[in-house]
């Protein structure tokens, strides 16, 4: 479920990629429950950094496709500068760090 909310002054600084210029954001939480593998991708990732927010967003390239089938998703990646790409649980890397 996605809530547009205020994000305290105090904390913003942290996580300035996901709020927006008025300070809000479009906030989607997660269980455990219910999204066992995001809850652990989101726990493992603030372990790791202290953060616990990861930026979710349209997987939209500029001139390219908008992607909707698996195979969109690995061309986009194979033709662009991103450098890795998550397809279920397998994690496709660049070796040169995302050169296209």
């Amino acid at each position: 479920m996605s809530f547009a909310l205020p994000w305290r002054e105090k904390v913003r600084d942290r996580v300035p990629a996901v709020v927006h210029a008025d300070g809000t954001d479009r906030l989607q939480t997660v269980n455990r429950s219910e999204t066992p593998w995001m809850h652990d991708l989101v726990t493992a990732f603030a372990e790791e950094t202290g953060v616990p927010v990861i930026l979710n967003t349209s997987f939209n390239i500029m001139g390219k496709p908008i992607v909707h089938e698996v195979e969109d998703a690995v061309a986009v990646f194979a033709t662009t500068g991103l450098d890795a790409l998550l397809i279920d649980d397998l994690l496709v890397c660049k070796p040169d760090g995302g050169a296209a």
